[in-house]
């Protein structure tokens, strides 16, 4: 079974990259070889921390790992770059402990000293440092993305017009994953903008903005819509279609439903994943005619008459 590389590291997924590095600090000098040298489990969790280090560490192949999991080399992304100690021919070396740990003193060889010396970079806490690359990563584009209440909930493709730096513009073809809220964001790997210097593309990263309904609004994983009711159907009862993310639906009104009664509908709101989804929320609202002739005014004094209430008697200041 793949490993989890944030459990490795025993970080949690919204780790920043210094708790990342903080932590592979840590146990790198926990289960070093040379440290452990007749201690078999100690070195194999050695190379896991460094396997998951090397993902975590690069914020490319984070991401990759983060949407495609332990999957993501085979999806598009390359391997894992050694980190600060390699599986040679003759076991475990130390190489450019300068980009890790920021510093320390160069032996006579050319490489680094002994692992005394690495030790004590750790306790100093020495900043991460990067050496520079001659091939830089192309720009990133952020677009926004209007896409229909109904795309939001059902998921749905949508067409993304990006204007590259060149001038040109391009069609984009984004699927939109159903359930996706206001505000999040998709990246679509590698559609950025070229590399000047040889390097890989940036990337698209897009803003999902969800248009209102005039019926529907969402709270949650939940949906609620306001369901009129004639007042004969609130007082005597009635079955009545009302349509949902899944088709139209029979909803049954019980009979003395008044305005604001809210029916749960199990199942009908938005995905949650996993074949899970929230639930749907009708509440009834009375329609009376704006206008009623004389009979009419009539019929509703004598329903008051027999059928009194006091509708306001728990108002409170």
């Amino acid at each position: 079974m793949a490993q989890d590389y944030y459990q490795t590291l025993g970080v949690s997924r919204t780790a920043s990259q210094a708790e990342v590095q903080k932590a592979y600090r840590k146990l790198a000098r926990k289960y070093h070889p040379d440290l452990n040298p007749d201690d078999k489990t100690a070195q194999d969790n050695f190379k896991k921390v460094q396997e998951a280090y090397d993902v975590l560490n690069d914020p490319q192949k984070r991401e990759m790992y983060d949407r495609y999991g332990s999957a993501f080399e085979s999806v598009g992304g390359a391997g894992p770059q050694r980190g600060p100690f390699q599986r040679g021919s003759e076991g475990y070396q130390e190489v450019d402990w300068q980009q890790i740990f920021g510093g320390g003193s160069a032996s006579a060889t050319g490489g680094f000293g002994s692992f005394e010396d690495i030790l004590q970079q750790f306790a100093g806490g020495a900043r991460t440092t990067r050496r520079p690359s001659r091939r830089t990563r192309g720009a990133d584009i952020e677009h926004e993305l209007h896409v229909p209440f109904k795309t939001a909930i059902g998921g749905g493709q949508a067409e993304l017009l990006v204007r590259r730096a060149d001038g040109k513009v391009n069609t984009i073809s984004v699927k939109i994953p159903a359930g996706i809220e206001d505000g999040k964001k998709l990246t679509l790997a590698g559609q950025g903008e070229p590399s000047t210097t040889g390097g890989p593309p940036g990337d698209i990263v897009v803003v999902i903005r969800v248009a209102e309904h005039p019926h529907f609004r969402r709270i949650g994983d939940d949906l609620e819509i306001a369901v009129p009711v004639t007042l004969a159907e609130a007082a005597l009862g009635a079955k009545i279609d009302i349509p949902t993310p899944r088709g139209e639906i029979a909803l049954k009104i019980p009979a003395g439903t008044s305005s604001g009664k809210r029916f749960r509908i199990k199942g009908y709101g938005v995905p949650r994943g996993k074949g899970r989804q929230g639930d749907l929320y009708a509440a009834a609202q009375i329609v009376i005619p704006a206008a009623l002739d004389e009979e009419s005014q009539q019929l509703a004094r004598q329903f008051d008459k027999r059928q009194p209430l006091q509708p306001r008697a728990d108002l409170r200041w």
